[in-house]
């Protein structure tokens, strides 16, 4: 969760003047968590899903880690000139700086994974034990929307695939739907960054 009832402990029970406002962003983030929650139970795989459709959603939720996505910009790096090798540098560097954020943001809110807490299982093996921001979907998003802004006319199948990475790691069980837009939000603007800098 993102506010547990530690949480509240450590931030005091004193009457200030400032206690309301606590209550009332707690009371959102509650509200928000419990959203988040209940979106997951209805788009994580079942039991009754089928084994072909569970292989099926585990090669997509591999085109989003990190072989994958560093392949992705390494190859035209070393081998590519021109756009593409620019394309390929900037989503490099995005990747590069999304990913530190989404170890940073990952260690300051400390969420669990779903998996563990309301499966009891993990259909795919996960990097870490913290949930949120989702890193794989940031790295699917931060390589799509480089590349879709550098080449338009392969944006919309690019950044599609990215989405539906993300909905792998919600169907699979390892991240939940609030923890993947949040990393598709932090790769486009680390992408939209990088190209104003």
């Amino acid at each position: 969760m993102f506010v547990t009832d530690s949480w509240r402990g450590a931030h005091g029970s004193e009457t200030r003047g400032d206690d309301v406002s606590l209550d009332m962003r707690a009371s959102f983030i509650f509200r928000l968590d419990a959203r988040d929650r209940a979106w997951f139970d209805r788009l994580v795989l079942g039991e009754a899903a089928s084994s072909a459709s569970t292989a099926l959603w585990i090669a997509v939720t591999h085109l989003g880690g990190a072989t994958s996505a560093i392949a992705a910009v390494l190859l035209p790096l070393l081998l590519a000139q021109g756009a593409l090798h620019a394309a390929a540098l900037q989503g490099a560097t995005a990747l590069l700086l999304s990913h530190l954020v989404v170890q940073l943001i990952k260690r300051r809110i400390l969420r669990e994974r779903p998996a563990p807490a309301r499966l009891g299982r993990s259909l795919v093996g996960v990097p870490d034990r913290f949930s949120f921001p989702s890193g794989h979907a940031c790295a699917a998003m931060s390589v799509a929307f480089a590349y879709g802004i550098a080449y338009p006319a392969v944006a919309i199948p690019v950044i599609v695939l990215a989405v539906v990475v993300g909905m792998s790691r919600v169907r699979l069980g390892v991240h939940y739907p609030g923890d993947v837009l949040a990393g598709q939000a932090l790769a486009i603007a680390t992408v939209l960054a990088l190209r104003l800098a």
